[in-house]
């Protein structure tokens, strides 16, 4: 039997805690999707449409989340 934190749905292992604290200032969009659950289909969608969950950073063509914002949205700030 697999883990809480297994997802066989989505096919990769979500974020554990200390992973979470371990981050970087910022993570690119596919590392806050793991973090919150969200498949990728789901995360740039609703990144496109303004309704993140967490303050985006748009550069270029790449999203990225501040990782202070996505561990406070998570109870994890110091």
């Amino acid at each position: 039997m697999s883990s809480d934190r297994d997802n066989p749905i989505r096919g990769r292992r979500e974020m554990s805690q200390a992973e979470l604290l371990e981050l970087p200032a910022t993570v690119d969009l596919e590392t806050a999707n793991r973090a919150l659950g969200l498949g990728r289909s789901k995360g740039y969608e609703l990144a496109k449409r303004g309704e993140y969950p967490c303050r985006l950073l748009k550069l270029g063509n790449a999203y990225r989340v501040v990782t202070a914002e996505l561990q406070a949205l998570l109870g994890l700030a110091a």
